[in-house]
Protein backbone atom coordinates (compact mmCIF):
# COMPACT_ATOMS: atom_id res chain seq x y z
CA UNK A 1 0.00 0.00 0.00
CA UNK A 2 0.98 3.69 -0.23
CA UNK A 3 2.05 4.60 3.31
CA UNK A 4 3.36 8.11 2.62
CA UNK A 5 2.97 10.58 -0.21
CA UNK A 6 5.20 13.66 -0.40
CA UNK A 7 4.44 16.50 -2.83
CA UNK A 8 6.50 19.63 -3.41
CA UNK A 9 5.75 22.55 -5.76
CA UNK A 10 3.14 20.75 -7.82
CA UNK A 11 0.53 23.25 -9.04
CA UNK A 12 -1.23 24.72 -5.99
CA UNK A 13 0.48 22.32 -3.58
CA UNK A 14 3.58 24.02 -2.21
CA UNK A 15 4.50 21.23 0.17
CA UNK A 16 2.44 18.37 1.56
CA UNK A 17 3.29 15.16 3.39
CA UNK A 18 0.30 12.81 3.36
CA UNK A 19 0.11 9.88 5.74
CA UNK A 20 -2.14 7.12 4.40
CA UNK A 21 -3.44 4.03 6.13
CA UNK A 22 -4.81 0.68 5.18
CA UNK A 23 -8.54 0.45 4.55
CA UNK A 24 -10.60 3.22 2.93
CA UNK A 25 -8.91 6.63 2.65
CA UNK A 26 -11.39 9.30 1.50
CA UNK A 27 -10.40 12.72 0.16
CA UNK A 28 -12.88 15.58 0.23
CA UNK A 29 -12.71 19.32 -0.29
CA UNK A 30 -14.30 22.17 -2.10
CA UNK A 31 -14.17 22.34 -5.88
CA UNK A 32 -10.77 23.68 -6.96
CA UNK A 33 -9.10 22.88 -3.66
CA UNK A 34 -6.59 20.55 -5.29
CA UNK A 35 -8.08 17.05 -5.42
CA UNK A 36 -7.13 16.79 -9.10
CA UNK A 37 -3.56 17.80 -8.25
CA UNK A 38 -3.40 15.01 -5.66
CA UNK A 39 -4.32 12.46 -8.33
CA UNK A 40 -1.82 14.08 -10.72
CA UNK A 41 0.87 13.53 -8.09
CA UNK A 42 -0.01 9.85 -7.82
CA UNK A 43 -0.05 9.60 -11.62
CA UNK A 44 3.42 11.15 -11.70
CA UNK A 45 4.74 8.47 -9.34
CA UNK A 46 3.12 5.90 -11.61
CA UNK A 47 5.17 7.16 -14.56
CA UNK A 48 2.33 8.85 -16.39
CA UNK A 49 2.87 12.01 -18.39
CA UNK A 50 2.98 15.24 -16.38
CA UNK A 51 2.77 18.62 -18.08
CA UNK A 52 5.61 21.04 -17.28
CA UNK A 53 3.08 23.76 -16.47
CA UNK A 54 2.17 21.69 -13.38
CA UNK A 55 5.34 23.07 -11.73
CA UNK A 56 4.30 25.72 -9.22
CA UNK A 57 4.69 29.25 -10.58
CA UNK A 58 8.07 30.71 -9.67
CA UNK A 59 9.66 27.34 -8.94
CA UNK A 60 12.17 25.41 -11.06
CA UNK A 61 11.05 21.89 -10.26
CA UNK A 62 8.36 19.77 -8.66
CA UNK A 63 9.00 16.59 -6.66
CA UNK A 64 6.64 13.75 -5.83
CA UNK A 65 7.56 10.61 -3.89
CA UNK A 66 5.56 7.66 -2.60
CA UNK A 67 6.57 5.01 -0.08
CA UNK A 68 5.00 1.61 -0.72
CA UNK A 69 4.89 -0.83 2.21
CA UNK A 70 3.33 -4.22 3.01
CA UNK A 71 3.85 -5.31 -0.61
CA UNK A 72 2.16 -8.60 -1.52
CA UNK A 73 4.60 -11.55 -1.88
CA UNK A 74 3.80 -12.13 -5.57
CA UNK A 75 4.35 -8.47 -6.41
CA UNK A 76 7.55 -8.39 -4.33
CA UNK A 77 8.91 -11.38 -6.23
CA UNK A 78 8.14 -9.79 -9.60
CA UNK A 79 9.76 -6.55 -8.47
CA UNK A 80 12.88 -8.46 -7.40
CA UNK A 81 13.02 -10.13 -10.82
CA UNK A 82 12.91 -6.66 -12.38
CA UNK A 83 15.87 -5.58 -10.23
CA UNK A 84 13.89 -3.52 -7.69
CA UNK A 85 13.64 -5.74 -4.64
CA UNK A 86 11.74 -3.94 -1.86
CA UNK A 87 13.89 -2.97 1.12
CA UNK A 88 12.96 -3.47 4.76
CA UNK A 89 11.22 -0.09 4.85
CA UNK A 90 9.44 -0.72 1.55
CA UNK A 91 9.79 0.68 -1.96
CA UNK A 92 10.38 4.42 -2.42
CA UNK A 93 9.56 5.90 -5.82
CA UNK A 94 10.55 9.51 -6.56
CA UNK A 95 9.67 11.60 -9.60
CA UNK A 96 11.23 14.99 -10.25
CA UNK A 97 9.69 17.25 -12.90
CA UNK A 98 11.66 20.14 -14.42
CA UNK A 99 11.22 22.43 -17.39
CA UNK A 100 13.77 20.34 -19.31
CA UNK A 101 12.47 16.89 -18.37
CA UNK A 102 13.20 15.52 -14.91
CA UNK A 103 14.24 12.23 -13.39
CA UNK A 104 12.86 9.06 -11.79
CA UNK A 105 14.29 6.91 -9.00
CA UNK A 106 13.30 3.66 -7.30
CA UNK A 107 14.97 3.14 -3.93
CA UNK A 108 17.55 5.70 -5.01
CA UNK A 109 18.37 3.89 -8.26
CA UNK A 110 17.80 5.75 -11.56
CA UNK A 111 14.81 4.61 -13.58
CA UNK A 112 12.66 5.79 -16.48
CA UNK A 113 8.99 6.72 -16.65
CA UNK A 114 8.36 3.49 -18.56
CA UNK A 115 9.94 1.49 -15.72
CA UNK A 116 7.79 3.38 -13.20
CA UNK A 117 4.68 2.41 -15.16
CA UNK A 118 5.77 -1.23 -15.22
CA UNK A 119 6.61 -1.31 -11.51
CA UNK A 120 3.53 0.54 -10.21
CA UNK A 121 1.23 -1.59 -12.37
CA UNK A 122 1.98 -4.32 -9.82
CA UNK A 123 1.09 -2.06 -6.89
CA UNK A 124 -1.69 0.36 -7.85
CA UNK A 125 -4.90 0.23 -9.84
CA UNK A 126 -6.52 3.56 -10.79
CA UNK A 127 -10.21 3.71 -11.65
CA UNK A 128 -11.22 7.17 -12.80
CA UNK A 129 -14.11 8.89 -14.50
CA UNK A 130 -12.77 7.82 -17.90
CA UNK A 131 -13.34 4.17 -16.96
CA UNK A 132 -17.08 4.82 -17.16
CA UNK A 133 -16.55 5.98 -20.74
CA UNK A 134 -14.62 2.77 -21.43
CA UNK A 135 -17.63 0.84 -20.16
CA UNK A 136 -19.41 1.94 -23.32
CA UNK A 137 -16.71 0.37 -25.54
CA UNK A 138 -17.43 -3.20 -26.61
CA UNK A 139 -13.68 -3.77 -26.96
CA UNK A 140 -13.34 -3.23 -23.20
CA UNK A 141 -16.15 -5.73 -22.62
CA UNK A 142 -13.98 -8.42 -24.19
CA UNK A 143 -11.18 -7.42 -21.81
CA UNK A 144 -13.54 -7.74 -18.84
CA UNK A 145 -14.46 -11.30 -19.77
CA UNK A 146 -10.86 -12.35 -20.43
CA UNK A 147 -9.66 -10.77 -17.17
CA UNK A 148 -12.47 -12.35 -15.14
CA UNK A 149 -11.94 -15.78 -16.70
CA UNK A 150 -8.16 -15.48 -16.33
CA UNK A 151 -7.81 -16.46 -19.96
CA UNK A 152 -4.36 -14.94 -20.51
CA UNK A 153 -2.84 -18.37 -21.22
CA UNK A 154 -5.55 -19.41 -23.68
CA UNK A 155 -5.42 -16.04 -25.45
CA UNK A 156 -1.60 -16.16 -25.66
CA UNK A 157 -1.67 -19.68 -27.12
CA UNK A 158 -4.25 -18.65 -29.69
CA UNK A 159 -2.37 -15.48 -30.67
CA UNK A 160 0.83 -17.50 -31.17
CA UNK A 161 -1.03 -19.92 -33.46
CA UNK A 162 -2.73 -17.03 -35.28
CA UNK A 163 0.63 -15.30 -35.90
CA UNK A 164 2.10 -18.54 -37.29
CA UNK A 165 -0.92 -18.92 -39.56
CA UNK A 166 -0.60 -15.33 -40.83
CA UNK A 167 3.13 -15.82 -41.53
CA UNK A 168 2.38 -18.89 -43.68
CA UNK A 169 -0.42 -17.05 -45.45
CA UNK A 170 1.99 -14.22 -46.30
CA UNK A 171 4.53 -16.73 -47.65
CA UNK A 172 1.87 -18.39 -49.80
CA UNK A 173 0.71 -15.05 -51.14
CA UNK A 174 4.30 -14.24 -52.10
CA UNK A 175 4.44 -17.42 -54.20
CA UNK A 176 1.16 -16.79 -55.97
CA UNK A 177 2.23 -15.14 -59.22
CA UNK A 178 0.64 -15.88 -62.61
CA UNK A 179 2.42 -18.01 -65.24
CA UNK A 180 3.26 -15.06 -67.51
CA UNK A 181 4.83 -13.13 -64.63
CA UNK A 182 6.72 -16.23 -63.56
CA UNK A 183 8.05 -16.77 -67.10
CA UNK A 184 9.21 -13.15 -67.33
CA UNK A 185 10.94 -13.39 -63.98
CA UNK A 186 12.68 -16.65 -64.94
CA UNK A 187 13.88 -15.16 -68.27
CA UNK A 188 15.25 -12.05 -66.58
CA UNK A 189 17.06 -13.93 -63.82
CA UNK A 190 18.46 -16.49 -66.27
CA UNK A 191 19.85 -13.72 -68.51
CA UNK A 192 21.41 -11.91 -65.55
CA UNK A 193 23.03 -15.07 -64.22
CA UNK A 194 24.41 -16.05 -67.63
CA UNK A 195 25.84 -12.56 -68.14
CA UNK A 196 27.60 -12.58 -64.76
CA UNK A 197 28.78 -16.18 -65.00
CA UNK A 198 30.14 -15.63 -68.52
CA UNK A 199 32.34 -12.82 -67.22
CA UNK A 200 34.07 -15.25 -64.80
CA UNK A 201 34.80 -12.51 -62.31
CA UNK A 202 37.31 -13.00 -59.50
CA UNK A 203 37.74 -11.15 -56.23
CA UNK A 204 40.47 -8.50 -56.49
CA UNK A 205 40.64 -8.78 -60.28
CA UNK A 206 39.61 -5.19 -60.97
CA UNK A 207 42.28 -3.76 -58.67
CA UNK A 208 45.02 -5.90 -60.29
CA UNK A 209 43.93 -4.95 -63.82
CA UNK A 210 43.79 -1.26 -62.93
CA UNK A 211 47.35 -1.41 -61.57
CA UNK A 212 48.58 -3.24 -64.69
CA UNK A 213 46.95 -0.66 -66.95
CA UNK A 214 48.65 2.10 -65.01
CA UNK A 215 52.05 0.49 -65.67
CA UNK A 216 51.46 0.00 -69.40
CA UNK A 217 50.15 3.55 -69.90
CA UNK A 218 53.31 4.94 -68.25
CA UNK A 219 55.83 2.36 -69.59
CA UNK A 220 57.96 4.94 -71.45
CA UNK A 221 58.48 7.03 -68.32
CA UNK A 222 59.16 3.90 -66.26
CA UNK A 223 61.81 2.63 -68.74
CA UNK A 224 63.50 6.02 -68.78
CA UNK A 225 63.69 6.14 -64.99
CA UNK A 226 64.88 2.56 -64.61
CA UNK A 227 67.55 3.04 -67.31
CA UNK A 228 68.89 6.11 -65.52
CA UNK A 229 69.02 4.22 -62.25
CA UNK A 230 70.82 1.26 -63.88
CA UNK A 231 73.42 3.57 -65.53
CA UNK A 232 74.02 5.33 -62.20
CA UNK A 233 74.81 2.02 -60.55
CA UNK A 234 76.78 0.33 -63.34
CA UNK A 235 78.34 3.31 -65.16
CA UNK A 236 79.65 3.09 -68.74
CA UNK A 237 82.95 3.18 -70.67
CA UNK A 238 83.72 6.71 -69.63
CA UNK A 239 82.30 6.91 -66.10
CA UNK A 240 82.35 4.35 -63.34
CA UNK A 241 79.05 3.58 -61.65
CA UNK A 242 78.18 3.66 -57.98
CA UNK A 243 78.38 -0.12 -57.69
CA UNK A 244 81.97 -0.36 -58.97
CA UNK A 245 83.06 2.70 -56.93
CA UNK A 246 81.58 1.18 -53.77
CA UNK A 247 83.26 -2.15 -54.54
CA UNK A 248 86.63 -0.36 -54.94
CA UNK A 249 86.07 1.53 -51.68
CA UNK A 250 85.30 -1.71 -49.85
CA UNK A 251 88.48 -3.27 -51.26
CA UNK A 252 90.67 -0.37 -50.08
CA UNK A 253 89.20 -0.38 -46.57
CA UNK A 254 89.63 -4.13 -46.40
CA UNK A 255 93.35 -3.76 -47.15
CA UNK A 256 93.69 -1.08 -44.47
CA UNK A 257 91.88 -3.23 -41.94
CA UNK A 258 94.65 -5.80 -42.15
CA UNK A 259 96.75 -3.29 -40.22
CA UNK A 260 94.05 -1.41 -38.28
CA UNK A 261 91.76 -3.89 -36.56
CA UNK A 262 89.14 -1.22 -35.82
CA UNK A 263 88.41 -0.87 -39.57
CA UNK A 264 87.26 -4.46 -39.96
CA UNK A 265 83.53 -3.76 -39.22
CA UNK A 266 83.56 -0.92 -41.74
CA UNK A 267 85.18 -3.08 -44.36
CA UNK A 268 82.64 -5.85 -43.79
CA UNK A 269 79.70 -3.42 -44.01
CA UNK A 270 81.02 -1.78 -47.17
CA UNK A 271 81.46 -5.19 -48.73
CA UNK A 272 77.86 -6.13 -47.90
CA UNK A 273 76.61 -2.84 -49.37
CA UNK A 274 78.54 -3.53 -52.55
CA UNK A 275 76.88 -6.93 -52.89
CA UNK A 276 73.46 -5.31 -52.20
CA UNK A 277 74.00 -2.72 -54.91
CA UNK A 278 74.87 -5.53 -57.26
CA UNK A 279 71.54 -7.19 -56.43
CA UNK A 280 69.73 -3.88 -57.03
CA UNK A 281 71.37 -3.63 -60.43
CA UNK A 282 70.21 -7.13 -61.35
CA UNK A 283 66.62 -6.36 -60.19
CA UNK A 284 66.53 -3.13 -62.18
CA UNK A 285 67.80 -4.98 -65.24
CA UNK A 286 65.13 -7.60 -64.81
CA UNK A 287 62.41 -4.92 -64.51
CA UNK A 288 63.67 -3.29 -67.69
CA UNK A 289 63.48 -6.62 -69.53
CA UNK A 290 59.87 -7.03 -68.31
CA UNK A 291 58.84 -3.63 -69.67
CA UNK A 292 58.36 -4.92 -73.18
CA UNK A 293 54.57 -4.88 -73.89
CA UNK A 294 52.46 -5.90 -76.82
CA UNK A 295 50.14 -2.99 -77.79
CA UNK A 296 47.25 -5.47 -77.93
CA UNK A 297 47.72 -6.21 -74.20
CA UNK A 298 46.51 -2.70 -73.28
CA UNK A 299 43.45 -3.13 -75.51
CA UNK A 300 42.60 -6.40 -73.75
CA UNK A 301 42.96 -4.75 -70.34
CA UNK A 302 40.72 -1.85 -71.36
CA UNK A 303 38.10 -4.25 -72.70
CA UNK A 304 38.07 -6.33 -69.52
CA UNK A 305 37.83 -3.29 -67.27
CA UNK A 306 35.02 -1.91 -69.41
CA UNK A 307 33.19 -5.23 -69.10
CA UNK A 308 33.54 -5.10 -65.29
CA UNK A 309 32.35 -1.47 -65.29
CA UNK A 310 29.18 -2.36 -67.23
CA UNK A 311 28.40 -5.20 -64.81
CA UNK A 312 28.95 -2.89 -61.85
CA UNK A 313 26.49 -0.38 -63.32
CA UNK A 314 23.85 -3.13 -63.41
CA UNK A 315 24.50 -5.28 -60.36
CA UNK A 316 26.57 -3.45 -57.76
CA UNK A 317 29.40 -1.04 -56.96
CA UNK A 318 32.11 -3.69 -56.62
CA UNK A 319 32.98 -7.14 -57.96
CA UNK A 320 31.96 -8.53 -54.57
CA UNK A 321 28.53 -6.90 -54.94
CA UNK A 322 28.12 -8.43 -58.39
CA UNK A 323 28.99 -11.90 -57.14
CA UNK A 324 26.62 -11.48 -54.16
CA UNK A 325 23.85 -10.37 -56.53
CA UNK A 326 24.44 -13.48 -58.60
CA UNK A 327 24.04 -15.69 -55.51
CA UNK A 328 20.74 -14.04 -54.63
CA UNK A 329 19.51 -14.27 -58.21
CA UNK A 330 20.35 -17.98 -58.22
CA UNK A 331 18.40 -18.47 -54.99
CA UNK A 332 15.42 -16.54 -56.37
CA UNK A 333 15.49 -18.51 -59.61
CA UNK A 334 15.55 -21.79 -57.74
CA UNK A 335 12.73 -20.53 -55.52
CA UNK A 336 10.56 -19.70 -58.53
CA UNK A 337 11.27 -22.88 -60.41
CA UNK A 338 10.44 -24.92 -57.33
CA UNK A 339 7.57 -22.67 -56.24
CA UNK A 340 4.88 -25.16 -57.14
CA UNK A 341 6.30 -27.76 -54.79
CA UNK A 342 6.87 -25.10 -52.11
CA UNK A 343 3.36 -23.75 -52.63
CA UNK A 344 1.90 -27.16 -52.02
CA UNK A 345 4.02 -27.64 -48.88
CA UNK A 346 3.16 -24.21 -47.51
CA UNK A 347 -0.52 -24.62 -48.36
CA UNK A 348 -0.56 -27.90 -46.44
CA UNK A 349 1.22 -26.26 -43.49
CA UNK A 350 -1.21 -23.33 -43.67
CA UNK A 351 -4.20 -25.66 -43.54
CA UNK A 352 -2.79 -27.29 -40.40
CA UNK A 353 -2.00 -23.91 -38.84
CA UNK A 354 -5.50 -22.64 -39.60
CA UNK A 355 -7.06 -25.76 -38.12
CA UNK A 356 -4.95 -25.30 -34.97
CA UNK A 357 -5.89 -21.62 -34.70
CA UNK A 358 -9.59 -22.41 -35.23
CA UNK A 359 -9.48 -25.12 -32.57
CA UNK A 360 -7.81 -22.78 -30.07
CA UNK A 361 -10.26 -20.02 -30.99
CA UNK A 362 -13.18 -22.39 -30.38
CA UNK A 363 -11.74 -23.35 -26.99
CA UNK A 364 -11.24 -19.67 -26.15
CA UNK A 365 -14.81 -18.85 -27.23
CA UNK A 366 -16.29 -21.59 -25.08
CA UNK A 367 -14.30 -20.45 -22.04
CA UNK A 368 -15.39 -16.90 -22.73
CA UNK A 369 -19.01 -18.03 -22.85
CA UNK A 370 -18.71 -19.70 -19.44
CA UNK A 371 -16.71 -16.81 -18.02
CA UNK A 372 -19.30 -14.37 -19.37
CA UNK A 373 -22.13 -16.19 -17.59
CA UNK A 374 -20.23 -16.24 -14.29
CA UNK A 375 -19.12 -12.62 -14.76
CA UNK A 376 -22.61 -11.23 -15.30
CA UNK A 377 -23.95 -13.15 -12.28
CA UNK A 378 -21.15 -11.81 -10.08
CA UNK A 379 -21.74 -8.24 -11.28
CA UNK A 380 -25.51 -8.58 -10.77
CA UNK A 381 -24.91 -9.64 -7.17
CA UNK A 382 -22.83 -6.52 -6.65
CA UNK A 383 -25.55 -4.39 -8.27
CA UNK A 384 -28.20 -5.80 -5.93
CA UNK A 385 -26.16 -4.43 -3.05
CA UNK A 386 -25.81 -1.10 -4.91
CA UNK A 387 -29.60 -0.68 -5.10
CA UNK A 388 -29.93 -1.90 -8.69
CA UNK A 389 -31.74 -5.23 -8.04
CA UNK A 390 -33.78 -5.19 -11.23
CA UNK A 391 -30.76 -4.77 -13.52
CA UNK A 392 -29.86 -7.86 -15.49
CA UNK A 393 -26.71 -8.21 -17.55
CA UNK A 394 -26.01 -10.59 -20.39
CA UNK A 395 -23.22 -11.13 -22.88
CA UNK A 396 -23.80 -10.90 -26.62
CA UNK A 397 -21.21 -13.21 -28.17
CA UNK A 398 -21.18 -13.23 -31.98
CA UNK A 399 -18.79 -15.10 -34.25
CA UNK A 400 -16.53 -13.31 -36.70
CA UNK A 401 -13.56 -14.22 -38.87
CA UNK A 402 -10.30 -15.19 -37.21
CA UNK A 403 -8.60 -12.12 -35.79
CA UNK A 404 -5.89 -11.18 -33.34
CA UNK A 405 -8.23 -11.68 -30.36
CA UNK A 406 -10.06 -14.76 -31.64
CA UNK A 407 -13.44 -15.10 -33.34
CA UNK A 408 -15.61 -13.33 -30.76
CA UNK A 409 -17.48 -10.05 -30.91
CA UNK A 410 -18.51 -9.48 -27.31
CA UNK A 411 -20.76 -6.78 -25.93
CA UNK A 412 -22.42 -6.40 -22.54
CA UNK A 413 -26.19 -5.94 -22.72
CA UNK A 414 -28.41 -4.59 -19.96
CA UNK A 415 -32.04 -4.82 -18.92
CA UNK A 416 -33.08 -2.24 -16.32
CA UNK A 417 -36.71 -3.32 -15.97
CA UNK A 418 -38.34 -6.73 -16.18
CA UNK A 419 -39.86 -7.62 -19.54
CA UNK A 420 -37.56 -5.38 -21.57
CA UNK A 421 -35.28 -6.59 -24.37
CA UNK A 422 -31.55 -6.54 -23.58
CA UNK A 423 -29.87 -3.52 -25.13
CA UNK A 424 -26.30 -2.15 -25.23
CA UNK A 425 -25.19 -0.22 -22.14
CA UNK A 426 -24.63 2.96 -24.15
CA UNK A 427 -28.30 3.08 -25.20
CA UNK A 428 -29.98 2.54 -21.87
CA UNK A 429 -27.82 3.25 -18.79
CA UNK A 430 -27.74 6.68 -17.15
CA UNK A 431 -24.59 8.31 -15.78
CA UNK A 432 -25.38 7.26 -12.22
CA UNK A 433 -26.14 3.70 -13.31
CA UNK A 434 -22.91 3.52 -15.28
CA UNK A 435 -20.94 4.64 -12.21
CA UNK A 436 -22.43 1.88 -10.08
CA UNK A 437 -22.07 -0.74 -12.82
CA UNK A 438 -18.42 0.26 -13.25
CA UNK A 439 -17.85 -0.01 -9.48
CA UNK A 440 -19.48 -3.45 -9.47
CA UNK A 441 -17.30 -4.59 -12.38
CA UNK A 442 -14.14 -3.21 -10.79
CA UNK A 443 -14.98 -4.93 -7.54
CA UNK A 444 -15.55 -8.26 -9.30
CA UNK A 445 -12.32 -7.95 -11.26
CA UNK A 446 -10.30 -6.76 -8.27
CA UNK A 447 -10.51 -10.25 -6.81
CA UNK A 448 -8.54 -11.47 -9.83
CA UNK A 449 -5.28 -9.63 -9.06
CA UNK A 450 -2.79 -9.04 -6.23
CA UNK A 451 -2.79 -5.23 -6.42
CA UNK A 452 -2.56 -3.75 -2.91
CA UNK A 453 -3.93 -0.27 -3.63
CA UNK A 454 -7.04 0.74 -5.57
CA UNK A 455 -7.73 4.39 -6.38
CA UNK A 456 -11.27 5.55 -7.22
CA UNK A 457 -11.65 9.05 -8.65
CA UNK A 458 -15.26 10.26 -8.19
CA UNK A 459 -16.70 6.81 -8.77
CA UNK A 460 -19.88 8.21 -7.18
CA UNK A 461 -20.47 10.64 -10.05
CA UNK A 462 -24.15 10.98 -10.93
CA UNK A 463 -25.55 9.27 -7.81
CA UNK A 464 -26.99 10.46 -4.52
CA UNK A 465 -29.04 9.39 -1.53
CA UNK A 466 -29.30 5.69 -0.75
CA UNK A 467 -27.31 4.72 -3.87
CA UNK A 468 -24.41 6.89 -2.67
CA UNK A 469 -24.57 5.23 0.74
CA UNK A 470 -24.39 1.81 -0.90
CA UNK A 471 -21.34 2.88 -2.92
CA UNK A 472 -19.63 4.00 0.26
CA UNK A 473 -20.47 0.73 1.97
CA UNK A 474 -19.18 -1.25 -1.01
CA UNK A 475 -15.92 0.71 -1.06
CA UNK A 476 -15.54 -0.03 2.65
CA UNK A 477 -16.01 -3.73 1.94
CA UNK A 478 -13.40 -3.65 -0.81
CA UNK A 479 -11.05 -1.88 1.61
CA UNK A 480 -11.29 -4.76 4.06
CA UNK A 481 -8.75 -6.66 1.94
CA UNK A 482 -6.67 -3.83 0.44
CA UNK A 483 -5.98 -0.13 0.60
CA UNK A 484 -8.53 2.06 -1.18
CA UNK A 485 -8.10 5.76 -1.98
CA UNK A 486 -11.27 7.56 -3.01
CA UNK A 487 -11.89 11.15 -4.08
CA UNK A 488 -15.55 11.98 -3.45
CA UNK A 489 -18.02 14.88 -3.32
CA UNK A 490 -20.64 12.93 -1.37
CA UNK A 491 -20.97 12.84 2.39
CA UNK A 492 -22.61 9.40 2.22
CA UNK A 493 -19.43 7.97 0.67
CA UNK A 494 -17.00 9.97 2.82
CA UNK A 495 -18.68 8.80 6.03
CA UNK A 496 -17.50 5.23 5.37
CA UNK A 497 -13.81 6.12 5.31
CA UNK A 498 -11.35 4.63 7.76
CA UNK A 499 -9.15 7.67 7.18
CA UNK A 500 -10.60 11.04 6.12
CA UNK A 501 -8.30 13.62 4.52
CA UNK A 502 -9.44 17.17 3.84
CA UNK A 503 -7.97 19.04 0.89
CA UNK A 504 -8.32 22.78 1.41
CA UNK A 505 -7.00 25.85 -0.39
CA UNK A 506 -5.53 28.80 1.48
CA UNK A 507 -4.04 32.11 0.34
CA UNK A 508 -0.82 33.66 1.58
CA UNK A 509 0.60 36.92 0.22
CA UNK A 510 -1.81 36.74 -2.67
CA UNK A 511 -0.74 33.27 -3.73
CA UNK A 512 -2.93 30.18 -3.32
CA UNK A 513 -1.61 27.00 -1.79
CA UNK A 514 -3.21 23.67 -0.86
CA UNK A 515 -2.94 21.81 2.40
CA UNK A 516 -4.01 18.26 3.22
CA UNK A 517 -5.18 17.50 6.76
CA UNK A 518 -6.10 14.21 8.40
CA UNK A 519 -9.41 14.75 10.19
CA UNK A 520 -10.31 13.42 13.62
CA UNK A 521 -13.92 12.70 14.55
CA UNK A 522 -14.96 16.31 15.20
CA UNK A 523 -13.29 17.49 12.02
CA UNK A 524 -15.01 14.75 10.04
CA UNK A 525 -18.41 15.79 11.37
CA UNK A 526 -17.79 19.40 10.35
CA UNK A 527 -16.60 18.39 6.88
CA UNK A 528 -19.57 16.07 6.33
CA UNK A 529 -21.87 18.89 7.46
CA UNK A 530 -20.22 21.26 4.98
CA UNK A 531 -20.73 18.75 2.14
CA UNK A 532 -24.38 18.29 3.16
CA UNK A 533 -25.42 21.88 3.76
CA UNK A 534 -22.72 24.19 2.44
CA UNK A 535 -20.57 26.58 4.42
CA UNK A 536 -23.25 27.32 7.02
CA UNK A 537 -22.59 24.73 9.72
CA UNK A 538 -25.97 24.76 11.43
CA UNK A 539 -26.78 22.59 14.39
CA UNK A 540 -29.10 20.57 12.17
CA UNK A 541 -26.36 19.99 9.58
CA UNK A 542 -23.88 18.98 12.27
CA UNK A 543 -26.44 16.64 13.84
CA UNK A 544 -27.17 15.06 10.45
CA UNK A 545 -23.44 14.64 9.81
CA UNK A 546 -22.90 13.00 13.19
CA UNK A 547 -25.80 10.63 12.62
CA UNK A 548 -24.49 9.81 9.13
CA UNK A 549 -21.05 9.01 10.52
CA UNK A 550 -22.55 6.82 13.25
CA UNK A 551 -24.77 5.03 10.74
CA UNK A 552 -21.80 4.37 8.45
CA UNK A 553 -19.74 2.95 11.29
CA UNK A 554 -22.68 0.79 12.40
CA UNK A 555 -23.28 -0.50 8.85
CA UNK A 556 -19.60 -1.35 8.58
CA UNK A 557 -19.74 -3.43 11.77
CA UNK A 558 -22.79 -5.44 10.64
Amino acid sequence: MIAQLFISNLAVIQKAAVELTGGLNVFTGETGAGKTVLLSAINAVMGKRVQKDMIRTGETKAVVSALFTQIAPNAAQKLAEMGFEPEEDGLLITREITQTGGSCKINGMPATAAILREVTALLVGVHGQHDTEQLLSSQRHLDFIDDFGRLEGELSAYQEAFSAMRALADQLEGLNMDDAQKARQIDMLTFQLEEIQAAKLEEGEEEALTAQRQIIRNSEKIVQALSGAYAALQGDIEVEGAASLLAATASHIEQASRYIEALEPMAQRLSEMAYELGDFSADIRSSLDDMEFDPRELDELEYRLDQIHRLKAKYGGTVSDILEYAEKAQEELESITTSEQRREAIAAALAKARAKAEKLAATLSEKRRKAGEAFTKAVEQELVFLDMPSVKLSVSQKEKALGSRGTDEIELLIVTNAGEVPKPLSRIASGGELSRIMLAIKNVLSNRDDIDTLIFDEVDSGVSGRAAQKIGQKLRQVAAQRQVLCVTHLAQVASFGHNHLLICKETEKGRPFTEIHTLERSGRIQELARIIGGDRLTDTALKNAEEMLEAAQQASRE
